[in-house]
């Protein structure tokens, strides 16, 4: 990450997104605080094991908050930090780039 500060910003962007699945759970999150079973359910695509390993480096990079509510049975959610917050016009942005990429590479490949 020290290189990518150094050389570029959006690089910055790319290295904490660019996991797999990152950018679709960091979305479920918009809504507000999310319980690992909900956001399993919301991408059933992903499993387990990379869901928590994708969730543990958003949490490192200080893009995501587990709380864990010292209840039985267990009740851990994750929720979004200010700095995770502050990803939404990114990701919309990002997403409406890639809706004309998409577009444009379609018309361009017919």
């Amino acid at each position: 990450m020290a290189v990518a500060l150094q050389t570029c910003p959006a690089e910055v962007v790319v290295a904490v997104l660019g996991g797999t699945w990152k950018i679709t759970v960091v979305k479920a999150m918009f809504d507000g605080p999310i319980r690992f079973g909900d956001l399993q359910r919301q991408v059933p695509e992903v499993n387990r094991k990379t869901l928590t390993r994708q969730l543990t480096e958003l949490e490192a990079d200080g893009i995501v908050i587990r709380t864990d509510h010292g209840e039985l049975p267990l009740r851990v959610d994750y929720r979004l930090t200010e700095l995770g917050a502050a990803l939404h016009p990114v990701i919309v942005a990002m997403e409406g780039w890639g809706s004309d990429y998409a577009a444009e590479i379609t018309v361009g490949s017919g």
